[in-house]
């Protein structure tokens, strides 16, 4: 049996699907003005690990995950501008242009970490009727009022408000993370539909019932998820920022509209860190895919990196961790390139391994079992490996069996830089250790003299 940890009745519980083996599942996606940094990236991945853990269980998985092309204001509460419009203003295109630029880098940057594809990626701009239909319903049952800016929803009419994040409504303080409005009934309602600046036209506004402008954020995911999975759903995921305000949100008015819940499981992924500190624009920290591959590192190293962690723990970056990944990585697939793909599954491994993921992705267990393996003497290693890599993801095909070629002139290389090394001129063999890893090569120097691998 499987158990994951639900955010919503705060413990661990045995996961059963509402409809046989079919598990419809639900991913907040990225707000699309800019390049997703790898803290953003963590959490698709672990979106990722739990599609593939649930499918290598046997069961069907319908993902979807929505692409926020609109409504993300700057705060989390509901003033400033328009993220996109914002990123507009940057660059010197429209807002279309913008969303459609940062869509395709973020797809690029899953692509590289081998996530997979949802199932259906609605976009916010493609379902805006699906979103007034759902704030007409909220205002049919008297959760809206309207204000100067917009049309909010009234917090204090939804009892349950606040217990995704365990807090009640009273307990919550004014300003933590929104701003205060004196329009506002309660400090913690938030806008369902947002006016237009007068004299100023958005390059995206829509009429509706209620007059020219945009959804606010949260609407988006609850319209779209109702559309594509039904309600209640069985799994929505996201990264612990989402718990406060965004899917405390989402939850009051879906489960205000219709009267059940969104969904059964909430499961979130905790933050990276980078140097113990938090990752942000306002820091100068903010690290991208294509940053890390210009330092050599690749992007499955990252994602290796991010195994090594439960991920309702948080994860350290620093260069020094992303480069040990990357060497425990080169380490794995040289070792996999001598191995013959003979013999099956092995069931004690495999079991041990299912164990791991199916106590709440105890995925770093999991990465044990597979170094375990790695070292034993295994008949079927190379099978029971390509089976763990279904939900690992590293590519791990590509290597085994699959023995390199040293080249003459990498061959060249490294005898040249040991005979520096052995006349004790370090700065020249350093250069041509430099330069061997430069043409996809490593060296390494061994009680038997130098190692030559693959990068």
């Amino acid at each position: 049996m499987i158990k994951f940890y639900n955010t919503l009745t705060k413990q661990k519980q045995d996961f059963v699907p509402q409809k046989g083996k079919t598990v419809r599942m639900y991913t907040c996606g990225p707000t699309v003005y800019d390049y997703a940094h790898i803290g953003n990236l963590r959490s698709f991945i672990f979106a990722d690990i739990l599609r593939r853990t649930l499918e290598f269980g046997g069961y069907k998985v319908n993902a979807v995950m929505n692409i926020t092309d609109v409504g993300h204001l700057v705060s989390d509460a509901d003033s400033g501008e328009d993220k996109l419009e914002v990123a507009k203003k940057r660059e010197g295109k429209n807002a279309w242009e913008i969303a459609e630029f940062y869509t395709n880098a973020f797809f690029k940057d899953t692509t590289r970490l081998n996530i997979k594809k949802p199932n259906k990626i609605p976009r916010a701009t493609k379902h805006i009727k699906e979103q007034i239909a759902l704030i007409c319903e909220l205002e049919k049952k008297g959760y809206t009022y309207q204000i100067s800016d917009g049309i909010y929803f009234d917090t204090a009419r939804f009892s349950n408000y606040g217990a995704l994040a365990g807090q009640k409504l009273e307990e919550k303080e004014a300003g933590a993370r929104v701003e205060i409005n004196n329009e506002k009934k309660n400090p913690w309602d938030f806008a369902l539909w947002k006016f237009s600046p007068k004299g100023k036209k958005r390059d995206m506004e829509w009429k509706s019932p209620w007059g020219v402008g945009f959804p606010g954020w949260h609407i988006e995911c609850s319209a779209m998820s109702r559309k594509y999975l039904g309600q209640p759903f069985d799994i929505h995921t996201g990264g612990i920022d989402h718990i406060a305000v965004h899917h405390t949100n989402e939850i009051a008015q879906s489960e205000a509209a219709y009267g059940v819940l969104l969904a059964k499981f909430w499961m979130h992924g905790d933050f990276l860190t980078v140097d113990n500190g938090r990752m942000g624009k306002s820091k100068g920290n903010l690290i991208t895919i294509d940053q890390l591959a210009e330092k050599g590192f690749s992007p499955l190293a990252y994602r290796y990196f991010v195994l090594g962690a439960h991920y309702r723990s948080k994860l350290n970056f620093t260069w020094e961790s992303i480069g040990a990944a990357q060497n425990a990585l080169n380490n794995l697939y040289n070792t996999v390139r001598t191995w013959k793909k003979s013999g099956g599954v092995d069931k004690n491994y495999k079991q041990r391994f299912e164990k791991a993921l199916n106590d709440d992705l105890n995925i770093a267990l999991a990465l044990a079992v597979v170094w375990d393996l790695v070292k034993s003497d295994a008949r079927g290693k190379a099978a029971t490996l390509l089976e763990f890599d279904k939900v690992l993801g590293l590519d791990l095909k590509k290597y085994i069996g699959k023995k390199i070629k040293i080249p003459e002139k990498i061959k060249k290389l490294a005898a040249e830089r040991e005979k520096a090394r052995k006349e004790k001129d370090f700065k020249k063999a350093d250069a041509l250790r430099k330069e061997i890893e430069k043409n996809g090569f490593l060296v390494e120097d061994m009680a038997s003299g130098p190692s030559i691998r693959k990068k």
